[in-house]
C-alpha cells in the first residue's frame, strides 16, 4: 500500500494517475453538449448504494471507469453556456493548475512552519485585495471557506468591538434581500432572536437608507446598541448593490460597524468599466469577497478583509503546540492568529496563479462581459410580452416571471413557472434558478459565463415558455 503514498519514489505513479484523471475530465468536458443529463435521484442513488467501499478496485483505470458512471457523466457542468442558475462560475485554467499544485503539496495555512511561502503568498493577496478596496494602510484579512464564514467572522469582530456583555441589546441591520448568513451568524454569535433588524428595499432591491436611518434612530431611543449594518454589494437574488456611501455616513453617525457583503460584487474590484458601482466600499470596517463567484476561481476561494488589522485579535487564540505567544514577538507569521479555522488549504494559490497569468484586467474583462450580457438580456426580457422582469441588473442577474396572456390567476402562473423550471432541469437542456418576489414564484438567470450569448438566453426563454404553456394546456385539459 505504500506505493500509493506520494513521495520521491512514487512520482511516476503520481504523474500517470493524475494525467489519466485529467484526460478523463478533458474528454468529458469536450463531449458535454448540455449542462446536465437530467438524471434523477432515483436513477443515480441505487448505482452509488451498490458500491461496496470495503472492496477496493485496486486499479486507477477501473476506479475512473466507475467514477464516470456515478459522477462525471451526470455532473452539473457550470462551464456550459446554458448553465444559468446559481452563483457558480466557470473556472480559469491557471486556477485549476493552482488547485493541482496545492493539493499535491498539501500545505496547511495555519502556521508558518506548515506552509512557509504559502503564508506570504496569502498575505500578499490579502494586501492586494485591500488595496483594490482602498481600505487603508492598517488593513488586513484572511482567506476563508466562503461568504458565510466571512460574514460570521466580520460580525464576530463587530460584536466584540461593541465592548458589551449585554448581547440582548445588540442589533444588526440588513436589507430584506440580504444573505441568509446574516441571520445565521447572529444565532451562532448568541444574539437575541430580535437581533437582526430587517430593512426594506426600494424598487431596485437596494436598502432604503431613509428606513435604515429610522431604524437606527429607534434603536438609539430604545437604549439598544447598533452593533453593525450589513450592506450588500451584489445580493444573491437580484445582484443589487446597496447605496454604500449613504450607509457609510449613517454608520459613522450612529457608531455602527459597517460590513459590506461583496461576495458576488467583488468582481467589480477588477473591472475597468463598472468599478464605480461599488464606490463607498472603501469606507467599510470589513468586507466579504468570494473569488469563487466573480473571479472565476474553483471553490473555495474567499476572504474577509478588515480596515483595522487590530480587530482580528478577537479571533486569536494561542496554543503552545501550534502558535505560542512568543511567536508574535519573534515576528513569525501564523495565519491561524487571524482565522476561525485551524487547518486550512492553500486556496490562495489559485488566485495567485490567475493573477500571474491573466492579470487583474483579464479577470475584470471577463466579469464585464457577463455584466454586459445581463444588460442585453434585460432588454430582451423587457421587450418580450411573455415575461415580466423585476429589476434592471446592476451585476449579472436577471429575475423574471413567465406571464401568459390568457391566465390571470397568480397561483396558476406560479405553478406554471415552477413546472417550467423543473421540466427544464429534467431535460438537461438548461439549468435556471428560482426565487420568490413578493410571495410569487419567479425564475432567475445568474450569468457568470462569458461564453453565454444572447442567442442562448433567447433559446432558454423559448424553452421556458414552451414548458409553461405545456403545463397550462394540460391544466386546462384536466379542468375540463
Amino acid at each position: 500500500m505504500r506505493s500509493h503514498l506520494l513521495n520521491d519514489t512514487t512520482t511516476e505513479h503520481y504523474r500517470r494517475s493524475v494525467t489519466e484523471g485529467v484526460e478523463r475530465v478533458a474528454a468529458q468536458l469536450a463531449a458535454t453538449d448540455r449542462p446536465f443529463t437530467g438524471v434523477t435521484v432515483d436513477d443515480l442513488a441505487p448505482r452509488i448504494d451498490a458500491i461496496d467501499l470495503d472492496q477496493p478496485l485496486g486499479d486507477t483505470t477501473a476506479v475512473l471507469d466507475e467514477l464516470e458512471d456515478v459522477y462525471l457523466r451526470d455532473a452539473v457542468y457550470f462551464h456550459h453556456p446554458r448553465y444559468l442558475a446559481h452563483l457558480n462560475c466557470p473556472v480559469v485554467i491557471p486556477a485549476v493548475l493552482g488547485e493541482a499544485v496545492l493539493s499535491a503539496v498539501n500545505s496547511s495555512l495555519d502556521t508558518w512552519d506548515q506552509s512557509a511561502g504559502g503564508t506570504l503568498i496569502e498575505r500578499k493577496l490579502i494586501d492586494w485585495t485591500a488595496a483594490r478596496i482602498s481600505l487603508g494602510p492598517a488593513a488586513d484579512g484572511v482567506f476563508t471557506s466562503g461568504g458565510t464564514q466571512s460574514n460570521l467572522q466580520a460580525l464576530l469582530l463587530a460584536r466584540e468591538e461593541t465592548k458589551t456583555d449585554e448581547l440582548t441589546k445588540l442589533r444588526v441591520f440588513a436589507s430584506e434581500v440580504s444573505h441568509f448568513s446574516v441571520q445565521k451568524s447572529a444565532k451562532l454569535l448568541g444574539l437575541g432572536p430580535d437581533a437582526v433588524v430587517v430593512v426594506p428595499v426600494d424598487h431596485d432591491k437596494r436598502m432604503q437608507t431613509v428606513a435604515l436611518a429610522h431604524e437606527l434612530e429607534r434603536c438609539a431611543e430604545a437604549g439598544l446598541i447598533p452593533m453593525a449594518v450589513v450592506a450588500t454589494a451584489g445580493t444573491t437574488d437580484f445582484g443589487s448593490i446597496d447605496p454604500l456611501p449613504e450607509i457609510a455616513g449613517l454608520c459613522e453617525q450612529y457608531g455602527a460597524w459597517m460590513h459590506v457583503d461583496a461576495a458576488y460584487g467583488c468582481g467589480l474590484l477588477a473591472s475597468r468599466k463598472y468599478r464605480h458601482r461599488i464606490d463607498g466600499i472603501e469606507r467599510a470596517d470589513s468586507v466579504t469577497v468570494d473569488y469563487h463567484k466573480s473571479f472565476f476561481q474553483p471553490v473555495s476561494s474567499s476572504a474577509v478583509l478588515v480596515r483595522d488589522a487590530a480587530t482580528l485579535r478577537h479571533a486569536t487564540y494561542h496554543a503552545e503546540y501550534l502558535n505560542p505567544r512568543r511567536m508574535v514577538t519573534e515576528r513569525i507569521p501564523n495565519q491561524v492568529d487571524k482565522s476561525l479555522q485551524t487547518t486550512r488549504r492553500f486556496d490562495a494559490l489559485k488566485l495567485w496563479m490567475t493573477l500571474r497569468v491573466m492579470g487583474a484586467d483579464g479577470i475584470g474583462a471577463l466579469f464585464d462581459e457577463v455584466c454586459d450580457l445581463a444588460a442585453e438580456g434585460w432588454k430582451l426580457l423587457a421587450a418580450d410580452p411573455r415575461f415580466d422582469v423585476v429589476v434592471q441588473p446592476s451585476l449579472s442577474t436577471l429575475v423574471f416571471r413567465y406571464v401568459p396572456a390568457a391566465v390571470t390567476d397568480p397561483a396558476e402562473i406560479d405553478r406554471a413557472n415552477l413546472y417550467a423550471r423543473k421540466a427544464l432541469f429534467a431535460s438537461g437542456d438548461a439549468v435556471v434558478a428560482g426565487t420568490k418576489v413578493s410571495g410569487r414564484h419567479h425564475l432567475k438567470f445568474t450569468l457568470l459565463n462569458p461564453e453565454t450569448t444572447t442567442a442562448d438566453i433567447t433559446a432558454v426563454l423559448d424553452l421556458i415558455a414552451g414548458h409553461a404553456e405545456q403545463y397550462l394546456g394540460e391544466s386546462l385539459d384536466r379542468a375540463c
